[in-house]
């Protein structure tokens, strides 16, 4: 059984053929998202078509929260074209169709191939320009009563300090996502211009320099020896903000693993988050893990779960 799996983000495209083994076994192809719903609908069409023969079901990995019968997307992000909640994915092919939300897909792959397989309950984050999350109890996806379950808008801060794409001030993502850093790098520097790339350079540059000499200590342990630099402090404070947003879900879900993904992900010290986070959860031991399902883990588990493994 193959699946063409489709992920839609905000700023690309991609689509290849996975079989069920969970294996690409096609080019793997991207192409820029279309700033209008017209635009989109005509590019995804063009896909479906294109491969509707060689495939036995279309699965899309989407940004938004997707509906508990897995056909459409109910809220859209905000760096896609306007209506695109109105997408009418099952009618791009006489096939089974099958809708999940990016993160949520992710999380399935890792789940059945990844860093959280065997586990029956474990959480994962994506941290890349805004902050995914999926969520697996007892085996299942956890989709909540409307399917919108695991998103990462859950209050860090009460003070309205930073405001959230959501709308809504002091959410996790707004601190633990890559523009999170970015803005925790501009409060800490007072340099407007800062970038992510500079606030990683510097950590990396300060690691690289202690590689030799501190080779027992962690990268955490020794960037602190390192803390008066404005962009290594705001790199801990960024890092302990994804720490608190982990603790809470550790105590909320009692995950066997938490995982990392996400383009961010390989820049946090894991060792640092597993070993502080068990120090104050109230629950039993939890892993803390970087995502092994690669890059396109959303198509993957978006065709995974398309094809009913696992479930």
């Amino acid at each position: 059984m193959r699946a063409l799996a489709i992920d839609v983000g905000g700023t690309k495209i991609y689509n290849t053929i996975v079989d069920e083994t969970g294996k690409i076994v096609a080019e793997v192809e991207k192409q820029p998202t279309p700033k209008t719903f017209e635009e989109i609908r005509n590019v995804l069409s063009k896909i479906v078509k294109k491969y509707d023969n060689d495939v036995d079901v279309v699965a899309f990995a989407t940004a938004g929260a997707v509906n508990n019968e897995n056909t459409g997307v109910m809220g859209s992000t905000g760096n896609i074209a306007n209506g695109y909640p109105k997408m009418d994915f099952v009618n791009f092919t006489k096939k089974r169709v099958f809708v999940e939300n990016d993160a949520n897909a992710a999380a399935w792959a890792e789940h059945i191939l990844g860093s959280s397989k065997n586990c029956p309950y474990s959480v994962m984050l994506t941290l890349g320009t805004g902050v995914g999350g999926g969520i697996i109890i007892d085996n299942k996806l956890m989709k909540g009563k409307s399917g919108a379950a695991g998103e990462m808008h859950f209050k860090l801060y009460r003070d309205k300090r930073r405001k959230c794409t959501c709308g809504s001030y002091d959410c996790f993502e707004a601190y633990a996502s890559g523009t999170g850093l970015m803005t925790t790098a501009v409060d800490i520097t007072k340099v407007p211009n800062v970038t992510t790339y500079d606030v990683i350079s510097e950590v990396n540059a300060v690691l690289e320099q202690t590689k030799a000499s501190e080779d027992k200590k962690t990268k955490t342990e020794r960037l602190l020896m390192y803390a008066s630099s404005k962009y290594v402090e705001a790199f801990l404070r960024w890092q302990d903000d994804i720490l608190i947003g982990c603790i809470g879900l550790a105590d909320l879900f009692d995950p066997n693993v938490i995982v990392l993904s996400g383009s961010m992900a390989e820049f946090v010290d894991v060792e640092y988050i597993q070993k502080e986070l068990n120090k104050e959860i109230v629950t039993t031991f939890t892993e803390v893990k970087l995502a092994s399902a690669g890059n396109y883990s959303g198509m993957i588990g978006a065709a995974l779960l398309a094809m009913g493994v696992g479930l």
